[in-house]
């Protein structure tokens, strides 16, 4: 199993120690000295250890951090039960991580919840921003400060997280982070539900209902590869298919540029990213997928 780590300075030397033992076998600047993050928060499923094989492939030493971060939950939120399984987490990730970080609240945040923090700016603020307020903010914060602490050459993140994805990178490139970042497709269950730790929430009306957010995301690809495919076409399309399931709620459903991340206009053509959030019930699920628009 992986070493299990709970404090910022037992980390730091774990990780000073891997990259000595590198150096002295001469081989600082090869893979067996280059530190891979997998930052997550815990209740770790198949989408997660794909991330963490893939940091694996990348060669050197797997850090993966758990923590769930009370920054990005706002008033109402699953923060309480969000859930917690450190040690079948823990036992998942033997094979693949070397080391798990797995501090308390007050290890990361000593003085209560930081009053310094990365702010995600006017894109921080759209689709899932608008639905959570600060949810980017408490990312990027605790993001941030998990790259302070490792220091990691390279980070794996997941594409159903595109908006965070999005954010991470433009962080890492305007504050100077030299920390590469890594992006492994969507995990998808067969029927083509996107996989997430909150699907556990979902009973077995709600699991069989929340395919169609997959499904309205293949409409939009199939309208957008059409000889007549255009925004408001992609667009259409994706309704359709979630409007024929009524126990889905939609939040938003919106086409993006993917290096702007702001709305397309409606004569956009070439790639774009789909976004989709909706409730099942009481769970909020999202998911995405990257289409070009003839």
């Amino acid at each position: 199993m992986p070493d299990v780590v709970t404090t910022i300075p037992e980390l730091r030397a774990r990780i000073a120690a891997a990259r000595r033992d590198a150096a002295l076998e001469g081989s600082a600047d090869a893979p067996s000295g280059r530190v891979v993050l997998v930052p997550t928060m815990g209740a770790l499923h198949d989408g997660h250890l794909q991330l963490v094989s893939h940091a694996r492939d990348l060669g050197g030493i797997v850090v993966v951090s758990i923590f769930v971060n009370p920054l990005q939950f706002g008033p109402g939120e699953d923060l309480d039960r969000y859930p917690r399984t450190l040690e079948a987490d823990v036992a998942r990730l033997t094979g693949l991580a070397d080391v798990v970080f797995a501090p308390t609240p007050t290890e990361m945040y000593p003085n209560g919840p930081s009053e310094t923090r990365v702010s995600a700016g006017a894109v921080g603020s759209l689709y899932e921003g608008a639905s959570r307020p600060g949810h980017f903010d408490g990312m990027l914060t605790v993001v941030a400060k998990l790259f302070n602490i490792v220091a990691p050459d390279v980070a794996v993140f997941g594409q159903k997280d595109a908006q965070q994805v999005h954010l991470v990178g433009r962080m890492v490139d305007e504050l100077n982070i030299p920390t590469s970042i890594a992006v492994v497709d969507t995990v998808r269950e067969q029927d083509g539900l996107a996989l997430s730790s909150r699907n556990a929430y979902l009973d077995p009306a709600g699991r069989a209902a929340a395919v169609v957010l997959s499904q309205a995301l293949a409409a939009a690809a199939e309208a957008a590869t059409a000889t007549t495919g255009d925004v408001d076409a992609v667009l259409a399309a994706a309704h359709e298919r979630i409007d024929s399931e009524p126990a889905v709620k939609l939040d938003y459903l919106v086409v993006v540029d993917p290096d702007s991340f702001l709305a397309v206009a409606e004569d956009h053509h070439g790639p774009a990213v789909v976004l989709v959030a909706a409730r099942v019930g009481t769970t909020r699920l999202i998911d995405n997928e990257r289409i070009s628009i003839h």
